[in-house]
């Protein structure tokens, strides 16, 4: 933390431009990646016709996002209409600005880290922030005046509430065993062993949490085609619209860049690359760094490209009966374990690392049945109601009754029609 604080105004400048063209850049690169990628799953051709193998698909689509007319629709809340993509995005661009992308290093004779700021509290920071960007969503929701929006809004806030507990539970045993909750130390205590190892569990629910916190599949719910259209932004369009799909990939990198710091040592070079001494120096941590975030992102397409979407029912069920829970007792666990590690214990490391195996299994089992699409509820199987019996003994399905008719002569009717 003392590194911080000391820049000046120019070199502040240049990292926040530096760390904006870095996300616009990555989303870009993502989302064409993406469509390449599940064309190649789906065994047909991905975006191939603009620029040299269709690389500069994605930079075509955003001009033409930008060129077309914004429409809006008739009953809307304008004001709040307009805001809600702002409220969106500037969450999602602020909380890059504390993930730490190298150590420190010469920028034209200043010593600087590579990040823009830090906080005592910064992953909480982050996690405020990612709260505060479904406000955009429900804003956008409810001020677009259509039902279709509203349910999107409606579903994104419940994904949020249940989602943000379980990824905060996985956030405290990072805190436990670091010591602290400022993201440039954190990666600073994960030198010699990445927490994946010894949190797998942490690391696990984590997962699960970062894919429905960005309403990706197969958890994007809010946005489900064949129930609520297009979601929360159906009344959408042109630049407000891309201030949406940029603040949706922004937040899959900011998530993706939080896991590559809290679990796989941030910017260190994963082994064999960390015998070599440069390693961790200079700027090569910021290449290791971003094959990580990478990493991460490449997940979020595999999910998208192989898992159908699941339930509601069976996604809240999954947050508050699987997640939830599983949390709370492995933070009991990691905390008696770190208790040993303080009184003195010296296998305190075995112990941790083979019950983060054990309960990382079990949670993995325990995931595998909802995700399977396996029905466990009385109810979803469909009850078939008997047809009533006309009065000529055969069965015939009733009409629907006209305004002030009574449902027997309306059956009647259509049994001898």
């Amino acid at each position: 933390m003392t590194a911080f604080g000391h820049d000046t105004w120019w070199l502040i400048l240049a990292k926040s431009i530096a760390v904006f063209v870095f996300l616009v850049l990555t989303v870009l690169a993502a989302i064409l990646f993406e469509r390449k990628l599940l064309g190649r799953m789906q065994m047909r051709y991905g975006p191939n016709r603009v620029g040299p193998w269709g690389y500069l698909q994605s930079l075509a689509d955003g001009i033409k996002l930008a060129l077309k007319e914004g429409i809006t629709p008739l009953g809307v809340d304008r004001p709040v209409y307009v805001l809600a993509p702002i409220i969106s995005t500037i969450p999602a661009l602020t909380a890059f600005a504390f993930i730490p992308f190298g150590p420190e290093v010469s920028v034209f004779g200043h010593r600087t880290p590579l990040q823009v700021t830090d906080l005592p509290v910064a992953v909480l920071f982050i996690l405020a922030l990612s709260a505060i960007g479904v406000y955009g969503i429900v804003l956008a929701g409810w001020s677009s005046g259509s039902t279709y929006p509203l349910l999107g809004g409606v579903r994104s806030t419940a994904q949020v509430i249940s989602y943000e507990v379980a990824m905060g539970l996985a956030f405290a045993t990072v805190f436990l065993y670091a010591g602290t909750m400022s993201t440039s130390q954190i990666v600073a205590a994960q030198d010699r062993v990445w927490y994946v190892f010894l949190l797998l569990p942490s690391f696990i629910v984590y997962l699960v949490s970062m894919v429905g916190e960005t309403n990706r599949a197969p958890f994007d719910l809010p946005e489900a085609e064949g129930e609520l259209v297009a979601g929360f932004h159906t009344e959408y369009s042109s630049l407000k619209f891309a201030m949406f799909f940029l603040a949706e990939y922004v937040n899959m990198t900011t998530v993706s860049a939080l896991a590559a710091t809290l679990f796989f040592g941030g910017w260190h070079a994963p082994w064999p690359l960390n015998m070599w001494d440069g390693a961790n120096s200079g700027w090569w941590p910021v290449l290791w760094f971003t094959a990580k975030v990478w990493f991460g992102l490449f997940f979020y397409f595999w999910l998208r490209a192989t898992l159908p979407r699941l339930r509601y029912d069976q996604f809240m069920a999954l947050g508050w009966r699987v997640l939830i829970p599983v949390s709370l007792i492995w933070i009991m666990i990691a905390a008696v374990v770190r208790s040993l590690r303080d009184n003195g214990y010296p296998h305190w490391t075995p112990v941790l690392v083979i019950s983060s195996a054990v309960v990382g299994i079990g949670l993995l089992l325990l995931l595998r049945r909802p995700l399977s699409g396996v029905a466990t509820r009385e109810h979803d199987q469909v009850r078939v109601a008997a047809p009533p019996d006309t009065p000529g003994g055969q069965a015939a399905f009733p009409t629907p009754p006209l305004p002030g008719r009574g449902l027997a002569a309306a059956t009647k009717e259509g049994s001898h029609g």
